[in-house]
């Protein structure tokens, strides 16, 4: 039986005679990769119009960051599938058809280049809604600026740029600023794969124009949410063993499947039902779970044991969309203690209005702790703790709640030990995505006061759960003043309003 070694050279060989784009490569295009990345041609776009995306509402040079936009161009490779693939994860895949493409990344660096920690975050834009938006982004930037990440924000997908029948608004690429966005061009998602990976050939090693701008990139590291974390599952196993591409990656908020590694009009590739990281990596990959993703979305199925390059991380009292990463989180320049109250608002910019308030959990500051965990784990240093896993009822459809309504197990943060609310990721209902927003109940005076008697009792249980998270990892210093110095004005706002 052939080694996947043998099998790489023996395909090597073979693309070296029918396709001059590949070749056998010494690792010094791609990382130690068995076949090189070709390099595409980044330009600036027309001077028309202004960056398209959805992200934040502060200026980012106020916080030490400046933005830019670049547009790549070149020839894409779709994939095939060599053998069966099964949940395990194990997939060998070869490159297939090709296809030119032309598409945008939206850079966020800092603006001295002594605050730059070396790592670029590089993400799979999210199009979901019709157009695009970076989760990640929204739910980490505080960490990921705070500890001076480059972020890249990739449009890897057609629905990005042309759009979708059944898009929540008109707002892809093309609808937006037809003259900025007009030349580009998609060749359809089964290119997506590779046009992910040319972007990162295109930060590492750039030619003429270098979208880091002369920073020097030490770690790339990948983050996918929701539908662009199961096109990353389909990338880490079918294509990571090919070229090596990051360094490390996020999957963030994945159910138990994954994306196809191709569609029509070629040939398509499902994947299984439920699939599992592969194990024999070479790079940590950390899995990011909510309430909503392990039994809404069905992750239980995918669940796995940790190991030396593997975590999941699954955490209580949060959704897969929740009010800080597509609300308030927009505003939160630097941390104010105020992004860590917890209110009620049933509304999503105005875009989308849910039956019941969404969740307003702890999802970004334990987001936060895994941003800057997994920048320390890919430049060496020890893995992340692992974490406990939610307790699910006896047949897996819901979880165990403790006597507030709050689920059991999962990682512990004073948001469900010492609760001023119900915070579930339970299905919302109402218009658009609401299933996915999860719920949040506020107490009444009577509970809190029932719970804790009074404002320092409730100040000294926040700051002891407060300090048990920090203590056991999961909660950043930072964050966790944060968390304490808002404890008086939480009280007041649903004990004592105005």
């Amino acid at each position: 039986m052939q080694t996947l070694s043998t099998r790489l050279m023996i395909t090597c060989f073979s693309l070296i005679v029918s396709l001059s784009l590949f070749g056998c490569s010494d690792g010094s295009d791609s990382g130690s990769g068995a076949l090189p990345i070709a390099n595409p041609t980044v330009s600036l776009p027309p001077d028309e119009g202004s960056i398209n995306l959805l992200a934040q509402n502060f200026d980012l040079g106020s916080v030490g960051y400046e933005q830019a936009e670049y547009f790549l161009e070149g020839t894409a490779t779709s994939f095939r599938n060599v053998n069966e693939f099964s949940s395990d994860g194990m997939w060998q895949a070869e490159p297939g058809e090709q296809a030119d493409y032309r598409t945008r990344i939206v850079v966020y660096r800092p603006i001295d280049p002594a605050d730059f920690n070396g790592t670029v975050l590089v993400e799979w834009l999210n199009v979901t809604a019709g157009f695009e938006t970076p989760p990640s982004w929204g739910t980490g930037h505080l960490e990921m600026r705070r500890g001076g990440s480059v972020w890249v924000g990739v449009s890897a997908q057609l629905i990005g740029i042309e759009g979708a029948d059944r898009g929540l608004l008109p707002l892809h690429l093309k609808a937006v600023d037809p003259v900025r966005y007009g030349s580009l061009s998609h060749p359809g998602d089964s290119f997506s794969y590779d046009i992910f990976s040319q972007v990162a050939q295109a930060i590492r090693n750039p030619v003429d124009i270098d979208p880091l701008d002369g920073l020097d990139a030490n770690y790339l590291i990948a983050y996918g949410e929701s539908q662009s974390a199961g096109r990353l599952v389909t990338y880490i196993n079918a294509l990571h063993p090919l070229y090596e591409t990051f360094d490390g990656y996020m999957v963030h908020s994945r159910g138990d499947g994954s994306s196809s590694l191709a569609q029509d009009p070629l040939t398509p590739v499902p994947t299984p039902e439920s699939a599992r990281i592969r194990t024999d990596l070479d790079v940590p990959v950390m899995t990011f779970e909510t309430e909503t993703d392990v039994v809404g979305l069905g992750f239980v199925a995918a669940r796995q044991p940790d190991t030396d390059l593997i975590r999941t991380w699954e955490v209580a009292g949060t959704a897969h969309g929740d009010y800080y990463t597509f609300v308030s989180g927009r505003d939160d320049a630097v941390g104010d203690p105020m992004f860590a109250s917890v209110i009620e608002e049933p509304s999503i910019l105005g875009f989308i209005t849910c039956d019941k308030p969404m969740n307003n959990g702890p999802h970004h500051y334990i987001f936060n702790t895994a941003v800057r965990a997994l920048n320390a784990w890919v430049a060496g240093g020890p893995p992340p703790p692992t974490s406990p896993l939610l307790l699910l009822n006896d047949d897996g459809s819901d979880y165990q709640y403790d006597e507030n309504g709050n689920a059991l197990g999962g990682i512990r943060t004073p948001y469900v030990d010492t609760p001023s609310a119900v915070l579930r990721g339970e299905a919302n209902t109402g218009a658009g995505f609401c299933r996915l927003f999860g719920t949040t109940r506020l107490f009444s005076a009577e509970e809190m006061v029932s719970l804790y008697v009074d404002q320092a009792g409730y100040v000294e249980a926040v700051t002891a759960a407060t300090n048990e998270a920090v203590d056991a990892g999961f909660l950043l210093q930072e964050d966790a003043d944060a968390i304490i110095t808002w404890a008086p004005q939480q009280w007041l706002s649903q004990v004592e309003p105005e």
